[in-house]
C-alpha cells in the first residue's frame, strides 16, 4: 500500500507541476509547450487508466514498484518472454475508455518530438491533419468544451479551449488517482 501512496503522491506533483507549468506557458502565448505540458498530463493519466484496467493489485503493485526503482514496465507475455510495455499500448487502453485521449496524445506528441508542428506561427499545423483526425478534435472541442468549430478552423481557433483541455484532463486524471488508491478498476 505504501508504493501505492508514493506513486500516487509523484503523480499529483507532477499534475501540480504540469498545471502551474501550462498557465505560465499561456499566458506567455507559449502554445506549443502548452501541447507539451497536455501531452505530458496525459501521459500521467494513461499509465493511470493502464494500471485501473489491471484487476490484480499485486500486478498494479509491481508496475508501481517498477516505477518507484526506476525501470520500465514490462510483463511476461504468453511466450513467457519479459515485454515492455509501450506508450502506445497505454494509449490504446486509455482511448478505449475516453476517446479523445489519443487525439490529444497524438497531437501532443507532435510538439514533443521535433515536427513541422513545431513552425505553428507560419503554417497551421491543424491545417495539415487528416480529415478524420480534424473531425475528432472538433467534435470534441465542439462537444465536451462548448466550442464552435469546423473544418476551416485553424490552430488560433482551437487556443482559447487548451486551457479548458488541461482542466479537463487534470479533473479526470484526479478520479482515476483516486480509484488506484482506493484500489477500484475500471469496472467498478
Amino acid at each position: 500500500m505504501i508504493e501505492i501512496k508514493q506513486f500516487c503522491e509523484i503523480l499529483r506533483k507532477r499534475s501540480e507541476e504540469n498545471n502551474k507549468s501550462f498557465s505560465t506557458l499561456y499566458e506567455s502565448h507559449l502554445y506549443g509547450n502548452c501541447f507539451s505540458v497536455l501531452r505530458q498530463e496525459l501521459d500521467s493519466m494513461v499509465r493511470v487508466i493502464y494500471l485501473l484496467n489491471i484487476p490484480e493489485i499485486d500486478e498494479r503493485k509491481r508496475l508501481i514498484q517498477q516505477t518507484l526503482n526506476g525501470e520500465q514496465w514490462s510483463f511476461i507475455n504468453h511466450n513467457n518472454k519479459v515485454q515492455k510495455v509501450t506508450d502506445r499500448d497505454m494509449v490504446g487502453i486509455a482511448s478505449q475508455l475516453w476517446g479523445w485521449t489519443q487525439n490529444v496524445y497524438k497531437f501532443g506528441c507532435a510538439f514533443i518530438h521535433l515536427s513541422k508542428f513545431h513552425n505553428y506561427l507560419n503554417e497551421d499545423p491543424f491545417k495539415s491533419l487528416s480529415e478524420t483526425d480534424k473531425d475528432n478534435i472538433i467534435n470534441q472541442l465542439n462537444d465536451y468544451h462548448n466550442a464552435n468549430l469546423n473544418r476551416s478552423s485553424s490552430l488560433e481557433d482551437i487556443i482559447p479551449y487548451l486551457p479548458n483541455v488541461m482542466d479537463k484532463i487534470t479533473s479526470n486524471f484526479e478520479y482515476d488517482i483516486r480509484k488506484l488508491e482506493n484500489n477500484q478498476d475500471n469496472n467498478i
